[in-house]
């Protein structure tokens, strides 16, 4: 079931509307039942996926905390062994299941050129598994709630519906924000009480998140997916322009979801944790992976850059542990070799920044930069954009091959005329949606300025008179339902990250 769709237009409401009539002590098993529901709408069968994931992780969390009190209690080395090697069993078992769906075809189509290089011709098997929804967003959620235990960061949970609700909480359980077991796991022991300020500031942000999405997004993937789908026929600055709207594209398809997730989840009283933050407003990579994907970035620092030693262990080794965990991320996106190159290219430009910091402050402090001046702000976030859009060509692209020869032609091929001539116009968008496009991300940057110099637009609207909160609310959805496209073709469009 897709937030942009008329099957969750009725689904949420009813869902809101039971939960606040159910007694609190039942109403995390109503949630279970409609997280499941809502996840059975794509694939029955793989809902025996999540509930596998469940039960492995929440009978690994019970083991856990039972050999680690052992150990504890009577000092017994091997009850703390116990506890590790069930944490290796968890993260092997789902780890595996998530190999089997995503990666199964990858791995052996690679191993198998490999071979044919030292003259051994073998016929690899292709299963190709239809891909669960949501089972990497999942899969890691649970695997944290795994480790939080390990660490003794939160006590096992003893209720195995209230876990599995955790794992499955609709709102964000197809593509995040990965939520931290010390977050919302304790929420569904929380009494939540129907509060009108609340649920009106929730169904404003989830308005956003319908705008970002069916405005911005959608109707941006119309023009990149012309260009990225026959870029020999539109090279040069076609894929240039189309490179640049896809940073936006990704940006409101991906935090759309997460506003949207946000909003559903507050409307009955339960806090997400933000996933982007401006992220376009960023002065340098590095900070650019603080503010995109938050909940992802924080889980492999958590539980992967820490425990390969994190910055404990030299520079060498934490320059090398960075490239390994964007090596991992980029592969965590998608079985293919161009995401391992995306993921590697922003680990290399953290890596770069950072080695090259002491010569940009020297050479600053040479030439009197004003390192706070609104100029160098600009100049830095521009930087930083072009660095990061360029990686995405290898994430947007069909393949590294098909990247590398867009890189060629943007190089090459010298069509500056386009912005002249109004070929823009006939790439899906005529001149009218393309300048709602143009207007739209124009809104979207104000936003986001305003929100990364500490001004919030909701509790602004707060302050507002009563007729002047309810114009801004019903301009956003009227804008929503005048504006906003439903995919190529006017069918209702899934978000990017269901793939991942």
């Amino acid at each position: 079931m897709l937030f942009n769709s008329v099957d969750f237009l009725v689904f949420f409401p009813i869902v809101v509307l039971l939960y606040y009539c159910i007694p609190n002590r039942f109403r995390y098993i109503w949630l279970l039942v409609c997280s499941y529901y809502f996840y059975m709408c794509w694939n029955v069968e793989y809902a025996l996926l999540l509930l596998g994931s469940t039960i492995i992780t929440y009978f690994s969390g019970m083991l856990i905390e039972k050999f680690a009190k052992s150990a504890k209690e009577n000092g017994k080395a091997h009850k703390k062994g116990a506890a590790k090697a069930v944490v290796v069993v968890s993260f092997v078992l789902n780890l595996g299941i998530l190999f089997f769906f995503k990666y199964f075809d990858f791995f052996t189509e690679n191993l198998e050129k490999a071979l044919s290089i030292v003259n051994i011709q073998v016929q690899m098997p292709q299963l190709s598994l239809l891909l669960p929804v949501g089972i990497s967003f999942y899969i890691f959620q649970a695997l944290g709630y795994t480790m939080d235990v390990y660490r003794g960061d939160i006590k096992a949970e003893k209720n195995f519906l209230k876990y599995a609700v955790f794992v499955s909480f609709f709102p964000q359980l197809v593509a995040g924000p990965i939520e931290r077991s010390k977050n919302l796991l304790k929420q569904f022991s929380e009494e939540h009480k129907f509060d009108l300020k609340r649920v009106q500031d929730s169904l404003l942000l989830m308005a956003w998140g319908y705008f970002c999405k069916m405005v911005i997004a959608d109707r941006i993937a119309i023009f990149v997916d012309a260009v990225y789908s026959d870029y020999v026929t539109y090279g040069g600055w076609y894929i240039a322009v189309a490179t640049v709207l896809f940073a936006f594209q990704i940006y409101c398809d991906f935090a759309g979801y997460s506003t949207i997730a946000m909003g559903a989840a507050g409307v009955m009283g339960f806090r997400l944790m933000e996933n982007f933050e401006g992220p376009y407003c960023a002065v340098s990579v590095p900070d650019f992976w603080k503010r995109w994907h938050i909940s992802l970035t924080s889980w492999f620092r958590d539980y992967l850059y820490i425990p390969l030693g994190g910055n404990r262990k030299g520079k060498f080794r934490k320059y090398l542990n960075k490239i390994i965990v964007f090596l991992v991320s980029g592969f965590w996106h998608g079985a293919q070799w161009s995401y391992v190159i995306w993921g590697g290219l922003n680990g290399l430009f953290i890596v770069l920044s950072e080695i090259f910091a002491p010569s940009r402050r020297w050479l600053k402090e040479k030439l009197g930069w004003k390192e706070n001046a609104a100029s160098n702000k600009v100049l830095q976030a521009i930087t930083t954009f072009l660095l990061v859009d360029f990686t995405w060509i290898f994430f947007r692209a069909p393949g590294t091959k098909d990247a590398l020869q867009m890189i060629q032609s943007m190089l090459t091929v010298k069509n500056f005329g386009i912005f002249f001539d109004s070929s823009l116009y006939r790439l899906g968008l005529d001149r009218r949606n393309f300048y709602v496009m143009i207007l739209s991300i124009i809104l979207l940057l104000v936003v986001d300025i305003c929100h990364n110099k500490g001004i919030r637009i909701r509790k602004w609207l707060e302050s507002q008179n009563l007729w002047f909160r309810w114009l801004v609310y019903i301009l956003l959805i009227e804008s929503v339902l005048i504006f906003g496209i439903w995919g190529v073709g006017y069918d209702k469009a899934a978000f990017i990250y269901f793939q991942f």
